[in-house]
């Protein structure tokens, strides 16, 4: 009679369990059904990337001050760092001296032209005149060549005056270019940010000397946001450049950033060790760069992180279909509201 009672709630056990193993397969499989992707869109592992710029010294000087952090956000031509132009402004004032004095002796060289020009027009005059009195009988036939000889040196020294003017205005030409030399030197001691980023390291200090090209800052470029996805070579091959793409983060797989295909590597390669798993990283694949339009990375800025990974959606069949997971995008217009 025991034995009789047992079963039925060993039968409603068993029953439960099949019930929970079936509805858990069910599941497993609904899910995998989500993940998949329609005929026509592919999708590859990577990473939040961007274009990483130094900022640099053209000349070896010494860091005079430091404006910024890392992790600072920064702006187009911003000022990041002064460099020390003491040296710069001694050789500024003398170049400026310089100009002066060359324009000093210009004004000296068009004076004298102006005296001769006079001098010229005076001894014509008056050669003229000792023709007249010889061909009248008086005047002496060496005065007049006395007066010959005197508008001859005259015109002589015009020209050397003209001579001396050419090349003072040369001299002045060339200071000034030296002077405005050492401006452009003064100029680029002052380090300015070249795009819109965040200081991701801080290479110097103040008093220390940067060589030619010498960094003092790494800026990431936060304009030039992208995700590098590798791809096989028949998937790859579909790729065509300005293609519609999708990328999401790990971190937030419901949400959607909309991108394009601005790069595909011409050829094969081995997928970064970072990315994938060993067995995958032994196959020859494609990198396919997935860039997020500059005016929406402009309005999320702030809250770019690189680094961080998720998955690039690319789209090889213009007219495929993205699935629900994948239609809610950020916009720049969503960034204003």
């Amino acid at each position: 009679m025991a034995k009789k009672l047992k079963n039925p709630k060993a039968k409603w056990a068993i029953g439960l369990i099949a019930i929970a193993i079936i509805a858990f397969i069910g599941f497993r499989i609904w899910k995998g059904k989500q993940g998949e992707l329609p005929e026509g869109i592919i999708a590859g592992n990577g990473r939040i990337e961007a274009k990483l710029v130094d900022v640099a010294a053209k000349e070896p000087l010494r860091v005079q001050k430091i404006f910024v952090n890392e992790g600072d956000l920064v702006r187009p031509n911003q000022v990041l760092v002064q460099l020390d132009t003491t040296t710069l402004q001694a050789n500024l004032a003398e170049a400026n001296a310089n100009v002066a004095a060359m324009n000093e002796r210009l004004a000296v060289s068009q004076a004298s032209i102006v005296k001769q020009k006079s001098e010229i027009e005076l001894a014509t005059i008056e050669l003229e005149r000792a023709r007249r009195l010889v061909k009248d009988g008086a005047g002496s036939q060496r005065d007049l060549d006395v007066r010959a000889s005197k508008l001859e040196t005259t015109k002589a020294t015009l020209a050397e005056a003209e001579a001396m003017l050419k090349s003072s205005t040369e001299q002045v030409e060339v200071a000034k270019a030296s002077a405005k030399t050492i401006q452009t030197r003064i100029a680029d001691a002052t380090l300015k940010s070249p795009v819109t980023g965040r200081v991701l390291y801080r290479l110097a200090e103040a008093g220390e000397v940067l060589q030619p090209g010498g960094a003092a800052l790494t800026v990431v470029n936060l304009e030039d946001v992208y995700m590098e996805i590798f791809l096989p070579a028949n998937e790859a091959a579909a790729i065509k450049l300005g293609s519609e793409a999708r990328i999401t983060v790990d971190y937030e797989p419901d949400r959607a950033v909309p991108g394009y295909v601005s790069f595909v590597s011409p050829e094969a390669q081995f997928t970064p060790k970072q990315v994938e798993t060993k067995s995958e990283r032994e196959k020859l694949v494609f990198r396919v760069k997935v860039q997020i339009p500059k005016e929406l990375a402009t309005r999320y800025v702030e809250q770019i992180k690189t680094g961080i990974r998720g998955v690039g959606y690319v789209k090889v069949n213009p007219n495929a279909q993205w699935p629900a997971r994948l239609q809610k995008v950020i916009t720049a217009e969503s960034a204003s509201r």
